[in-house]
């Protein structure tokens, strides 16, 4: 199955915590039941919930300082949680390069929410890793 579709389990399951208030491994065993995942997708999937999660502190914050004019709490639901999985890749997920992060997170986006969302999704992701390959840089 892969990664992309990890991502959408992902998606579906914070969106879950976030909006239904559903406990983590409650959602996260529903959702890959439902969709009859297992093995290595089942495990991304199961990375990217509980990274961003744990983590989820920092990228809110992060989203908060990029995204102006636009609270958390009047983003939405689902563009706040793609938004989530990606700086997690971006910052937590070494294995995945900021592009990828990135691009996947438009494909979400594409395909979970309206139609500004890709662009609004890419200007947020691409700032942040514009500052990520700054800070790499300088430390070269």
């Amino acid at each position: 199955m892969g990664r992309r579709k990890a991502r959408e389990i992902a998606l579906q399951v914070l969106f879950q915590v976030d909006v239904g208030k559903v406990k983590p491994e409650r959602a996260l065993v529903y959702t890959l039941n439902e969709f009859q995942v297992t093995g290595p997708t089942a495990e991304f999937a199961r990375q990217l919930v509980e990274g961003t999660l744990a983590h989820r502190q920092e990228i809110d914050h992060l989203i908060e300082k990029y995204s102006i004019d636009w609270p958390l709490s009047r983003m939405a639901n689902v563009d706040r949680n793609i938004l989530r999985i990606g700086l997690y890749e971006m910052l937590y997920h070494q294995e995945t390069p900021l592009n990828v992060a990135i691009d996947e997170a438009i494909e979400l986006a594409k395909k979970y929410s309206h139609d500004d969302a890709p662009r609004f999704i890419n200007g947020i992701l691409g700032q942040i890793a514009k500052e990520l390959k700054a800070k790499v840089d300088q430390h070269d």
